[in-house]
């Protein structure tokens, strides 16, 4: 995959189909198996969980996938799985291609579009040491593909957040440049500047949770985490049919349900588990051993979201 020729790569990216970048959009998580390997067959259910709940669009690997700790093999041949899995679905399917510098993301990139994904999403470099290292990596993906890319502008090296006219300089060079997930502070601020440039801007998502805000300021979607995939599907959908009441009740309830993962590392995959997604709770990043009142507080809470899901 690492030497098709860029005439390849450009024809994957004219001939697909494209699908609108609105919506809910989650973070798909990782599974493990009990041998502590990712498992694939898991990774495809996932994306069919996600396909039941009805969401918009799907994002894989990023920083909820816990792509720092999985190996180059891992992440190629987890793209391959969902891509299959994703096949023919309705949602939009997103891969994600960061890596420490432009040579490894080129890799990730190629391989990613040759299974002919609707978009790309890149991290800033981890290796960068100054925006023009941002700007090589960024300028390069953008040489290499016509897929519409995602700008992610958090998880880079420390102190190089992209600025907001950084973003609309590589929208301006590269069209398809033209799409941010935004998570850098201020947020609403640089999300309200990104949106001065429309159209060069043409989607602007966050991962914060302050959505029903942002849905009345017209931004276009959000990148949530996984285990409750099918609400935000409904948040955007009744926003979309203008019932503002309704989002802001069904947040609420989720609301709750957030703030508790904040309090319990490692529920995120407890709830994986729980909806029948995933076989395990094992990551590679956080060891959850909750004590039984924690359960408790995960269970009981979730029962106020049960007559809103989906799958």
């Amino acid at each position: 995959m690492a030497a098709l020729p860029a005439c390849t790569l450009l024809r994957f990216g004219a001939a697909h189909t494209a699908k609108p970048f609105r919506g809910a959009f989650p973070i798909m998580a990782t599974p493990y198996s009990e041998s502590g390997s990712v498992d694939y067959e898991d990774l495809a259910r996932e994306v069919d969980f996600m396909d039941r709940c009805g969401v918009q669009g799907m994002v894989w690997p990023q920083m909820a996938s816990e792509y720092p700790k999985l190996t180059r093999e891992e992440r190629m041949r987890g793209m391959e799985a969902i891509a299959r899995a994703a096949k023919g679905r309705k949602a939009a399917l997103v891969l994600g291609v960061q890596a420490p510098d432009t040579e490894a993301m080129l890799e990730y990139a190629r391989h990613a579009e040759a299974l002919q994904p609707d978009a790309l999403i890149a991290i800033p470099p981890s290796k960068a040491k100054s925006l023009d290292d941002c700007r090589a990596y960024y300028r390069a993906l953008g040489r290499a593909t016509r897929l519409p890319v995602f700008i992610q502008t958090s998880g880079g090296p420390k102190g190089l957040d992209p600025p907001v006219a950084f973003i609309v300089e590589l929208a301006r060079e590269f069209p398809n440049l033209g799409y941010v997930k935004e998570e850098v502070e201020p947020l609403l601020e640089r999300m309200l500047e990104l949106k001065k440039h429309r159209p060069l801007i043409k989607a602007i998502f966050s991962g914060s949770s302050g959505w029903p805000y942002q849905m009345r300021l017209g931004f276009d979607g959000m990148m949530p985490g996984a285990p409750y995939a099918d609400i935000y599907a409904q948040l955007w959908e009744l926003h979309e049919s203008g019932r503002m009441d309704r989002v802001r009740e069904l947040f609420s309830r989720l609301l709750l349900m957030t703030t508790l993962e904040q309090q319990i590392p490692g529920m995120r995959l407890y709830m994986m588990k729980k909806r029948g997604v995933f076989k395990t709770m094992l990551s590679r990043r956080t060891v959850f051993k909750p004590e039984p009142e924690a359960i408790r507080e995960i269970d009981e809470t979730f029962e106020m979201l049960k007559p809103y899901l989906r799958a």
